[in-house]
């Protein structure tokens, strides 16, 4: 189960995070939605213990995010959107290190690895080096590293990104699984249809705050909306998703 209490969270003039509180329970996906920018990648980086809130707290497995990281890490898988990988390693060598780092037993590590190559679809890449990879070849790299230690909690952002049709409905059976197995799942995700498949509960987010919450037949329902992306740009407004598109616009100038 993952707790979060009053969450809050400022870099310079930019308050990422005001006051976000949520419950993901074991046997279930909690769907964390909202637009670029909204907070959600603060929410999972803090949840993670790479950064620190500035005010409120969040359990992991019953683990304090701020004072008990080591044992939240234990508890947590996490795939992250930007993850890379060892270039000099393979995909076997990445899986075989952070499985190491966590002390699983060599035999048991075997098993574990051998396991997600299947379930993944690995087994074509499991032992090339991973430079030049592609993106859906890294992505399913970085969701085995952190699947490896077997942990009762996963958080998973933008899972299926760069994935192939067979990839990502080896990716919904493998979620679906995790909730038979009773983990607790958090998936963050811009596929609506994606969420209204796999999700339990939902909360969508923007400008650092939860705007709206419940199943996604409930926000559906609340807007008078037949799909849940409709229901989305109801509660965050049109001109959130302009603001979106401005800023990518932005960046790709950048670029």
């Amino acid at each position: 189960m993952i707790h979060v209490q009053h969450l809050a969270k400022r870099f310079k003039k930019f308050q990422a995070l005001s006051d976000i509180s949520f419950e993901a329970t074991d046997g279930q996906v909690f769907g964390l939605l909202g637009p670029n920018g909204a907070g959600k990648t603060t929410t999972l980086r803090i949840l993670s213990t790479v950064i620190e809130p500035d005010h409120g707290t969040a359990t992991v497995g019953g683990y304090d995010i701020r004072t008990q990281k080591a044992q939240v890490r234990s508890q947590l898988g996490i795939l992250v959107e930007n993850a890379g990988l060892y270039a000099n390693l393979t995909a076997r060598e990445c899986m075989e290190y952070v499985g190491k780092l966590h002390g699983i037993p060599t035999p048991t590590l075997k098993q574990r690895i051998d396991g997600i190559i299947a379930d993944i679809g690995m087994a074509s890449f499991i032992d090339r080096k991973t430079a030049g990879f592609s993106r859906g070849m890294t992505r399913k790299v970085v969701m085995g590293m952190a699947l490896v230690h077997n942990p009762p909690n996963v958080i998973l952002d933008e899972p299926t990104a760069g994935l192939d049709v067979v990839s990502m409905r080896a990716v919904r059976d493998l979620i679906h699984r995790f909730k038979q197995e009773g983990r607790c799942i958090i998936l963050s995700t811009h596929l609506m249809n994606e969420v209204e498949k796999l999700c339990d509960q939902v909360a969508i987010i923007h400008r650092g705050t939860i705007m709206a919450s419940g199943t996604p037949a409930e926000l559906m329902a609340s807007q008078h909306a037949t799909d849940l992306e409709t229901a989305f740009v109801s509660i965050i407004g049109e001109q959130a998703l302009m603001d979106e598109a401005l800023r990518e616009a932005e960046q790709e100038k950048r670029k």
